[in-house]
């Protein structure tokens, strides 16, 4: 009896044992998992005690859906207001020389900037509007001192360049490069490169540069040859481009860097209903076919596609109605071409938007302009150089989108074309706007920047070098 007590005893402390190193194990697991969370930011797993499968963890690592984007809000877990920030723009009281004096426009003693209430100088028209992106942000940031209502307007100026998010600099530099790049008489250096030189003076030389290092600075410079000399020295600062053709990576790069746009060219086509089979020619191209770099496709796609007959591929210009007549031939094409010419980029691709005819883009190394909230793959069509070169693979392929396919692109391209329109007065969301939300969607990455740069702002340098101390004598 007392030898069974003993056993019921020993069985009794060894389950007892059992359970608690379970326990331990257990609270040790917990304690581990928590420790994990904490340090990959899933803090709110545990929190909110939300299952794996939940719709608060739809992340990835690019982002998060409508949908996730709203459970958030749900949860408080956004520390920010619903509504659209508007970005702050401190811009830069240039002299007139380097903006609306490159128009033509001639100011009046001290005056900065004309009446734009009044008069709104013009910009030279032609090829140059293509690269007029400077003009339109500068008219825009212009006007909102005098808008009362900040509806549909996405960036506002202000004066005191310590509120501002970021720092804008007015310089039209494409227009500079367009007109002003040739010598004048008696001239060593063309009115382009000397007024380059004096920008990098000027900026280098603003405490607003030297506060950041020029991070936090917006330079515009849309035509690949402009800001030529003064790239490399201004390359701390958020450059507006077409591409990335003309530029080293550690110059100017997607990560940075905004692209924008080109103004199109061709008439919009207004009223359009117009629908598959009353667009009679299938693939559209016109001009320059002859190129050099990357653009040597096109004169290899011209002898592949010329006798297509129901294919335009032909040399053309914006001279003797040029415009004109690729305004009609777009406007009657399901299809239209936009292969890279010198660089990645070119107008066509935005004169197809215009038209709603769907873009075939052959460009390997193109960026696009708000790609990252604007799907291009919804309206456009993208094909790989080295497919586009095989005998009979672009034709066959075209070929093969359907009515329904082409008609969903085509509509999609009505909804979308707004934001390619430039226009003064801006309107919601079109090509002026979208540049500014563009640079808004940096600023988080600026803050970063400067904040790390402003580190060890306040920490005294130490004299001397670094002190060297001995080696561990068992270091082998």
């Amino acid at each position: 009896m007392a030898e069974r007590n003993v056993h019921s005893v020993r069985g009794f402390f060894g389950r007892k044992s059992l359970f608690s190193m379970f326990s331990i194990t257990s609270i040790l697991f917990m304690l581990s998992l928590l420790f994990v969370l904490r340090s990959t930011g899933r803090r709110n797993f545990l929190y909110l005690n939300i299952l794996p499968k939940s719709k608060i963890l739809a992340l990835s690592d690019e982002g998060y859906s409508h949908s996730s984007s709203q459970t958030l809000k749900k949860y408080n877990l956004f520390n920010c207001s619903s509504s659209k920030k508007v970005l702050k723009v401190f811009m830069y009281d240039l002299p007139p020389q380097f903006h609306f004096e490159l128009l033509g426009w001639k100011a009046e003693g001290k005056i900065v900037w004309p009446d734009i209430r009044k008069m709104v100088p013009n910009y030279p028209g032609g090829l140059n509007l293509q690269h007029s992106i400077e003009y339109w942000l500068t008219l825009d940031l212009l006007l909102s001192e005098f808008a009362d209502d900040l509806n549909g307007r996405s960036a506002i100026r202000v004066h005191n360049s310590s509120e501002a998010d970021v720092i804008f600099v007015p310089f039209f530099s494409s227009v500079c490069y367009n007109r002003f790049s040739k010598l004048k008489p008696n001239q060593k250096k063309s009115t382009n490169v000397l007024l380059q030189e004096k920008l990098v003076a000027f900026l280098t030389a603003q405490e607003e540069w030297k506060r950041s290092g020029g991070k936090d600075h917006i330079i515009i410079a849309h035509h690949p040859n402009s800001l030529l000399d003064a790239r490399t020295k201004l390359w701390p600062a958020i450059f507006i481009l077409s591409d990335f053709g003309r530029y080293p990576p550690t110059v100017a790069n997607v990560e940075k860097d905004v692209i924008a746009p080109y103004k199109h060219v061709i008439s919009n086509y207004d009223n359009d209903t117009s629908d598959f089979y009353s667009r009679p020619i299938l693939l559209y191209f016109q001009g320059a076919i002859y190129r050099k770099d990357g653009g040597s496709i096109r004169q290899e796609l011209f002898y592949m596609l010329k006798d297509e007959k129901d294919v335009h591929f032909s040399f053309g210009s914006i001279l003797k109605g040029g415009v004109k007549q690729a305004t009609e031939g777009m406007h009657s094409s399901k299809f239209c071409l936009n292969i890279a010419g010198d660089t990645p980029s070119s107008n066509r691709l935005f004169d197809a938007i215009a038209s709603h005819c769907v873009p075939v883009i052959i460009s390997d190394e193109i960026e696009l302009p708000y790609e990252d909230v604007l799907d291009y793959s919804e309206f456009s069509i993208f094909v790989r150089t080295s497919d586009a070169l095989k005998e009979n693979f672009l034709i066959n392929f075209i070929r093969s989108i359907t009515e329904e396919e082409w008609t969903r692109m085509w509509a999609r391209l009505k909804e979308i074309e707004n934001m390619f329109e430039y226009r003064y007065p801006s309107k919601d969301n079109d090509a002026v706007q979208m540049i500014w939300q563009a640079i808004a969607r940096k600023v988080p990455v600026i803050n970063l920047k400067l904040h790390k740069y402003s580190r060890y702002s306040r920490t005294p340098v130490s004299k001397g070098g670094m002190k060297s101390f001995p080696l561990p004598k068992n270091i082998l």
